[in-house]
């Protein structure tokens, strides 16, 4: 009998040894995630961007007199600037060489039947690098056309032509870029440029220097613009006597501009204040003399608090 019983209670366990096995095993309780995905940072306040070479093609040359051209643009996440600087490289470039509104308009209907064909096999999608270089043809023609031309006079002249964007500040208050440019295209010597363009990207718009004014102040901008002057004269030692130098180069205000870590740089072309050989002249205001000229969100902020704290106290009595 207990034998029998022995041999029932041990079938019992297998039994619940099997059942056990049968059940499907739990999965592993998963780890929490160490932080929580941060969200993408917002860029829309910010300019960021590079410069993008454009593709130039001219007819095959040897030899040590073959014409040199260099042309970017600029490639960012903010549209507007790219569309408005590549106004400004064609605008340059009009002023460069010269392109007749005819043969302009034939060139452009040319080039436009050939990048079309290109922009086809881009799945029919005309990006603003292959529209830049549509627009880009005439100018083109009329360099090679240009430097034909100086050949046909047995000169040995190089002529170079470059236009390249960088960007300055990103942004806070305002995003600058810079477009530099340098040519030769016959004559004496060459020609350069730097000209600066600043945006507020909440506006999307250029922002010119009187918008960065206080009321009524811009005749003391003059006046702190023409004492940099005087010391940038002396200073370069171009003459002993700064009214006998305006005689020939007269001061005057620029509104090529942007906002450096030193203060508000005013920017001057060739001829413009001096002769070629001063090249770009560029006169630097420090923020500290600009605290009641230049509008609060314009200033630095250790300069900003400065400014405030100076202010009288107009509540006591």
């Amino acid at each position: 009998m207990l034998k029998h019983k022995n041999i029932g209670l041990f079938s019992i366990l297998v039994l619940s040894m099997g059942l056990v096995a049968c059940q499907p095993q739990q999965a592993e309780p998963k780890a929490k995630s160490e932080k929580a995905t941060k969200p993408a940072p917002d860029l829309s306040a910010k300019l960021i961007g590079d410069s993008e070479k454009l593709k130039i093609q001219l007819p095959e040359c040897d030899g040590k007199s073959c014409p040199e051209i260099s042309l970017d643009r600029l490639n960012s996440n903010q549209s507007f600037i790219d569309e408005f600087i590549d106004q400004q490289i064609l605008e340059q470039l009009g002023a460069m060489l010269s392109v007749e509104p005819e043969q302009k308009k034939a060139n452009l209907a040319a080039s436009e039947a050939q990048v079309a064909s290109e922009a086809k096999s881009l799945a029919d999608v005309q990006t603003p690098q292959v529209k830049m270089q549509q627009q880009l043809e005439p100018y083109l023609q009329a360099f090679v056309a240009l430097d034909k031309e100086l050949k046909n006079l047995s000169s040995a002249q190089k002529i170079s032509l470059m236009i390249k964007p960088k960007i300055l500040n990103s942004g806070e208050p305002i995003a600058t870029v810079v477009l530099n440019s340098s040519s030769y295209l016959g004559g004496a010597h060459g020609a350069s440029a730097q000209q600066y363009y600043n945006f507020d990207l909440k506006s999307k718009k250029l922002v010119t220097l009187d918008a960065l004014l206080l009321a009524k102040q811009k005749p003391r901008l003059e006046q702190l613009a023409h004492e940099a002057f005087k010391t940038w004269v002396i200073d370069a030692k171009l003459a002993d006597n700064v009214q006998d130098y305006e005689q020939a180069w007269k001061f005057k205000l620029s509104d090529n501009y942007y906002l450096s870590k030193e203060g508000l740089i005013l920017q001057y072309g060739e001829y413009d204040i001096g002769p070629y050989v001063v090249g770009l002249p560029r006169l630097t205001i420090p923020y500290a003399q600009l605290e009641t000229v230049l509008k609060a969100q314009y200033l630095p902020a250790k300069v900003e608090t400065v400014a405030s704290e100076a202010q009288p106290n107009t509540a006591s009595k």
